[in-house]
């Protein structure tokens, strides 16, 4: 629930398929909105403001003064200060005051100047005498892009039924009037003869900056939807790899997926190697050999002869064959415990490494396909067969990597550890192989006593010369 969604409810039904539904209001809100007034230049703006500030305080109504930036709210604060009037600076950078000035700024004579982002959603409570007054009036400095924006500003004053005015205070100079209308708008105050500090004041203004907005609005929902859109490709390919990772860290037997993935393997082979398009005479059964070789096929397990006299559906079988016996071989030799976990850590780490790698080529790809426009295509529709394209290879990379892994990798046990630790200390030791240490004996390196010299210290600790000491008499 949100009191401001309804300028955003196109977004909210074609997005997220939720239907904005309004509901009244407790008591009808008696708040008037006054047409915006527009002056040449920021700096009469803010005097204007300034004034208003003085007669609105001179009456003792509460005033809220809402600004775009933290520097808009400390520059009018500063000019406030110049015309003694107490006020509270409320811009979001002293949190913990924030429920006290906001508690008091609707009570008699109080003037806050508050950021869009502060104080948001807060029931100002008026205090005794204030509804006599008129309520609490805001003043807005700057329209924002967002309509939303300006409503939560204005639906500060008047709730639950209290009296409160609202108007904003524009320049031609705001970033919102440089982006529309600014110009003409300008020309037709010079042509009027109208001072600097003299305003435009009417609501077919008003109505022009409104229709603005919502141009920005409707620009920065396309944004976002395109921005959307373009997330999507990931989130569906996401999907499939975190799928795969949940099925391993939840413990599910791997080695199904793993058989599928060295089946696929070998399919792609036959696709390129002996396409059932081409007769058998043009298969390229050299190629087929070393690539099965390099991946799961025992060295000198695949004989061309052999392959030869084999039928497509034949070799086929014959590949799956060889693979599948190589497969228990290995797990026999390393225990079925030991296979299991092998085929977790393999897979976590290759498809991790890979997905990594792929997130990169994705956003470089993102960043790049906006330039297809100008050949006339759709940059969405080319990012989605790309990131396709790229996502298949990388699967394919995932199981090759994941298939070579399994039949290549070697695990070494604590036992084995141990014995090999121990050949290299003594071929470190021995500089060489441990058989040369064992069949040669080691020569001892010659220990040489270093000279002392007749006038030298003697090295007894003595403190006498050497010749008068320990070599007397040498």
């Amino acid at each position: 629930m949100t009191g401001t969604a309804k300028t955003e409810e196109d977004e909210f039904l074609k997005i997220y398929k939720l239907p904005v539904v309004v509901v009244p209001t407790n008591k009808p809100v008696i708040r008037t909105d006054e047409p915006d007034l527009i002056y040449k230049t920021k700096r009469a703006k803010y005097n204007a403001v300034a004034n208003a500030v003085d007669e609105l305080h001179a009456t003792g109504r509460p005033i809220l003064i809402g600004t775009t930036s933290i520097t808009q709210s400390e520059e009018l604060s500063g000019l406030l200060k110049k015309r003694k009037v107490p006020h509270n600076v409320l811009n979001a950078k002293y949190h913990e005051q924030e429920a006290e000035i906001i508690k008091d700024a609707g009570q008699l004579g109080a003037v806050t100047i508050a950021t869009n982002m502060a104080g948001r959603g807060t029931d100002i409570i008026l205090g005794d005498g204030v509804a006599e007054l008129g309520g609490l009036a805001i003043i807005g400095t700057e329209r924002h892009e967002s309509r939303r924006i300006d409503n939560q500003l204005r639906g500060r004053a008047g709730r639950q039924g209290d009296p409160g005015s609202s108007r904003f205070y524009l320049s031609l100079e705001d970033d919102l009037m440089r982006l529309f209308a600014a110009d003409r708008i300008a020309k037709v105050m010079d042509k009027l003869g109208m001072e600097e500090d003299e305003p435009i004041e009417h609501s077919i203004v008003t109505s022009s900056i409104e229709h603005a907005q919502k141009k920005v609005e409707a620009r920065n929902f396309d944004m976002r939807k395109n921005v959307l859109e373009y997330d999507d490709v990931m989130n569906q390919q996401r999907e499939v790899i975190y799928a795969q990772r949940r099925k391993v860290l939840k413990g599910e037997e791997l080695r199904e997926s793993i058989m599928y993935m060295i089946k696929e393997i070998i399919k792609s082979e036959m696709n390129q190697y002996a396409n059932e398009k081409l007769y058998p005479e043009e298969w390229t059964l050299d190629g087929l050999i070393e690539d099965a070789e390099s991946i799961y096929a025992p060295k000198g397990s695949l004989k061309k002869e052999e392959l030869e006299a084999m039928s497509r559906d034949e070799l086929g079988e014959a590949l799956v064959k060889i693979a599948e016996d190589n497969y228990a071989a290995r797990e026999a030799e390393f225990t079925p415990g030991v296979m299991r976990e092998l085929e977790k850590v393999i897979m976590l780490r290759v498809v991790d490494n890979k997905w990594m790698e792929h997130l990169d080529h994705m956003d470089m790809l993102r960043q790049g396909i906006n330039l297809r426009a100008y050949g006339q295509r759709n940059p969405l529709v080319e990012y989605k067969i790309e990131g396709y394209n790229m996502f298949e290879e990388m699967i394919h990379q995932i199981q090759t990597d994941i298939a070579k892994l399994m039949y290549r990798v070697s695990v070494v046990t604590e036992e084995r550890q141990q014995v090999e630790d121990r050949l290299a200390t003594a071929q470190a030791s021995h500089g060489g192989d441990v058989e040369d240490a064992e069949a040669k004996p080691v020569k001892k390196a010659p220990v040489r006593a270093e000279h002392i010299g007749r006038n030298d210290p003697c090295p007894c600790g003595s403190g006498k010369k050497y010749k008068n000491c320990c070599g007397k008499g040498k």
